[in-house]
């Protein structure tokens, strides 16, 4: 397992360099950072201008200001912002803000996404599970955005009517300090909406994994052994079924980071997703080369991840045999 764990790391290192060249050209050229100064009208003097430039690095050819920036990135520096934001001061607190929301969800979303899955494929066809797939399907349906400002406004309806705030819609608890009670008011209704969105689908993997899983011979021998058939499930039949769910949560992992992004602008959250949408609006190629740098070191960490859970989940596997 160990050899297994370095060779992916040292997999891992070059396709993030490679995958960190292709967004910085891609953002690089996506516009002028210093076209919102240029259409000022009365512009700014060129030579105001061409200080910004030489100042951002914008006057050296891209593979040159990439080399220079991975290697700021390497001792921790991320460059230089527009708006004259001090990048790696306020990434780990906007990190810390996003991944809270991020893996509350996800663990919500698996929980649930699992007891669904697991009851519709015991009870198959018949009145639980169709009722379950209804509300699955209405789950799928729902546009995030638009479920995210209903909940809002169905939290200020009970807040008005309880005379006092109990879910708070505006906010991440982080400015006033919230702990307890008061930080899982701000946390209720970001991780429903995120949560909502993606256990819907999820469900649907585990149901039909563990439909699967329940028409194999050895379930059939467990339960000529004389275990009951709730026993059997959770004995052999969950951990084989949980196998593709751990690949779709890993793989689905960049669209649940894109859903945190709309779910932090619906609640007014201050963390990665502002962080992006800011950068964006500025041009703001080194912030945005952050955020994306962030997630898709995460996205291939969970990847790695998934693949140790399946070691796990199987105790037939053994990666370093197979490597």
């Amino acid at each position: 397992m160990l050899r297994y764990l370095l060779r992916r790391l040292a997999i891992a290192v070059p396709m993030l360099i490679v995958a960190s060249f292709a967004m910085f050209m891609l953002v690089s050229l996506s516009g002028d950072p210093l076209s919102r100064f240029r259409s000022m009208d009365p512009p700014p003097p060129e030579s105001s201008i061409r200080s910004m430039e030489l100042e951002l690095g914008l006057d050296r050819p891209l593979p040159e200001r990439y080399v220079r920036w991975l290697l700021g990135v390497l001792h921790g520096d991320f460059g230089k912002s527009v708006v004259n934001v001090d990048i790696g001061q306020v990434l780990p607190g906007r990190l810390l803000i996003s991944l809270r929301l991020i893996v509350i969800a996800i663990v919500v979303a698996a929980i649930v996404s699992i007891a669904v899955g697991v009851i519709g494929a015991v009870r198959q066809y018949g009145l639980i599970d169709n009722s379950l797939s209804v509300l699955v399907f209405v789950g799928m349906s729902l546009p995030l955005f638009w479920f995210a400002v209903m909940l809002k406004q169905w939290a200020i309806s009970i807040n008005r009517s309880s005379g006092r705030t109990i879910l708070y819609t505006i906010g991440d608890g982080s400015q006033t300090g919230a702990h307890g009670l008061a930080l899982l008011g701000f946390l209720a209704l970001p991780t429903i909406a995120l949560a909502v969105n993606i256990f819907a689908s999820w469900s649907r993997y585990v149901r039909a994994s563990m439909i699967e899983v329940l028409n194999t011979d050895y379930m059939r021998l467990a339960r000529a052994k004389g275990l009951s058939r709730t026993q059997a499930v959770l004995r052999h039949g969950l951990r084989n079924a949980l196998m593709p769910f751990v690949t779709v949560v890993a793989l689905e992992f960049s669209s649940l980071v894109g859903g945190a992004v709309v779910t932090e602008s619906v609640f007014q959250w201050r963390g990665m997703g502002d962080l992006l949408l800011n950068g964006i609006r500025n041009l703001d190629v080194h912030v945005v080369m952050a955020w994306l740098l962030v997630f898709a070191t995460a996205t291939i960490l969970l990847n790695l991840l998934a693949d140790l859970v399946y070691g796990l989940l199987d105790p037939r596997i053994r990666h370093a045999r197979t490597f």
